[in-house]
């Protein structure tokens, strides 16, 4: 309570771990025990391009009375199948699974990008792809390297 006031709980929805090569050191026991210890409902894990932590997460809410929130940061590019040299614009999109259809959607995308879409190093899905798998998903424009928060930063917001 901050002076006076009821606080509400909150999930973050946008959360790397180790998995995340490069951008996130959190180890997932210590994520779900830290978001128990203030009173969070739930725990989303959005690695980078891979759901390796999945399993992980579900024990360690269960542990720490957390519910999992399954998620994945995908790398969007326009055509997962080019492979012609040249600058390759390569954007980020959250996605949460909000039903048990959205979690097997999920797994798609990500095998997916390492089996179809792998590019300079990165399991890539397009558009196109995602669509075909929406079901059951969430989409979040927040990440700063998201087509929408690029189209923005550019002044292109007619485009965003």
């Amino acid at each position: 309570m901050l002076e006076g006031r009821m606080s509400l709980p909150c999930a973050h929805l946008h959360v790397h771990s180790e998995y995340s090569l490069l951008d996130g050191a959190c180890k997932i026991d210590d994520l779900a025990a830290r978001a128990a210890s203030f009173g969070q409902p739930a725990l989303a894990l959005t690695d980078h391009g891979v759901m390796n932590g999945i399993v992980e997460l579900s024990t360690a809410c269960r542990k720490h009375d957390v519910k999992p929130i399954f998620g994945c940061e995908v790398y969007v590019v326009e055509d997962h199948a080019r492979r012609a040299p040249g600058k390759l614009d390569r954007f980020h999109m959250t996605l949460l699974a909000a039903t048990p259809a959205g979690y097997r959607n999920l797994v798609k995308l990500s095998s997916a990008g390492f089996l179809e879409g792998f590019q300079r190093g990165k399991p890539s899905v397009d558009l196109e792809q995602i669509a075909a798998h929406a079901g059951g998903l969430i989409a979040l424009t927040g990440c700063l390297q998201s087509r929408f928060c690029q189209h923005l930063l550019a002044g292109r917001e007619d485009l965003a």
